[in-house]
């Protein structure tokens, strides 16, 4: 799909692809199990070949969850989303292939939105139907980076094991969380590349405080201030500042306000910030922010983010913290 101008010249062709999904239905062994309706937990193995030779092909693996919104004796219809890593054989290259302003690295992460339908055709085997969304993007880790977005029409066969199974704990109690303040500090990692001709990854570094309340079973709420010291805008300056001219300094300071939908010891993360302090102005004065967050334990978590300005990327942030 021509998301940009600037790969249009590669939107020629009708890609064509494969999945073997491996899935389990969830029946209850955790709380949030009976609060999002049973959903199924999986792994997609994809193949797309672009059919043009500038793009060549995409494998992947994606971890996803598919959240039922009917589901009846004969049919399922449901949400899938899921996030992993992918592999894109012929990435950017400013000698061989600088024609594809996609991609400039052979791995990417890739992001994955279905909707499903499957209906039984016998007690163990369903036709599926589905129209989702793939994309593929290393997060300016490397330049130029417009990503692959791709429609997606599915026609495919689910085996299942139990089309009927049995449901417990569906309708499991809020836990003792719910209505409780608790306070987050994070640290966070990045690399990023300033664009194609400059080949060097800069790092990046964010320091985060917030406040969160879990506010019912399947959320918490957040506010908090951030700060983030991205070395790739020092050598931008280098390059555009004049001679004995003072820089401003490149370090920012955020403020945000964010969401996390839970999934037991998982959140899917999003944020929306605006710089309070910017003297440098790189960028929007306001980012946002998705990712997957972890907890190890009840005290030490990791996530990976995407943070991002006006619909582009502009860092992946790794990131580890503690809840207090």
């Amino acid at each position: 799909m021509a998301h940009t101008t600037a790969i249009r010249h590669l939107v020629t062709s009708h890609p064509t692809g494969l999945e073997i999904n491996l899935q389990r239905q969830t029946t209850g062994s955790a709380p949030w199990h009976g609060w999002y309706k049973f959903p199924k937990l999986g792994l997609a193995l994809t193949y797309y070949d672009f059919h043009n030779p500038v793009l060549g092909y995409a494998v992947s693996a994606s971890p996803y969850i598919s959240k039922p919104f009917s589901r009846g004796p004969r049919h399922d219809f449901s949400l899938r989303m899921g996030a992993g890593l992918a592999y894109l054989s012929n990435p950017y290259n400013q000698d061989t292939n600088h024609k594809n302003t996609i991609a400039s690295s052979a791995l990417n992460a890739t992001l994955q939105l279905r909707f499903e339908y499957d209906y039984a055709l016998t007690p163990h085997v369903g036709l599926l139907v589905g129209l989702g969304l793939n994309h593929y993007s290393n997060g300016a880790t490397t330049k130029p980076n417009f990503g692959v977005n791709l429609p997606s029409v599915v026609l495919g066969l689910n085996y299942h094991e139990l089309r009927s199974f049995a449901q417990v704990n569906a309708n499991a109690p809020a836990p003792m969380e719910v209505g409780q303040t608790f306070f987050n500090v994070s640290t966070s990692v990045g690399f990023k590349q300033r664009n194609p001709s400059d080949r060097q990854k800069y790092l990046v570094n964010s320091v985060t405080a917030a406040v969160g309340r879990r506010v019912n079973r399947k959320s918490n709420l957040l506010a908090g201030v951030e700060g983030f010291y991205d070395r790739s805008l020092k050598a931008q300056l280098a390059d555009t500042t004049r001679a004995g001219i003072k820089q401003p300094d490149v370090k920012k300071a955020g403020v945000f306000v964010g969401h996390e939908l839970l999934f037991g010891q998982l959140a899917f993360v999003s944020h929306f910030g605006f710089y309070v302090y910017a003297p440098y102005k790189s960028s929007t004065a306001y980012y946002e922010r998705l990712g997957l967050k972890y907890h190890f334990t009840n005290f030490l978590f990791g996530a990976v983010d995407l943070k991002i300005h006006r619909g582009a990327a502009d860092v992946i942030e790794f990131k580890v913290g503690a809840k207090l």
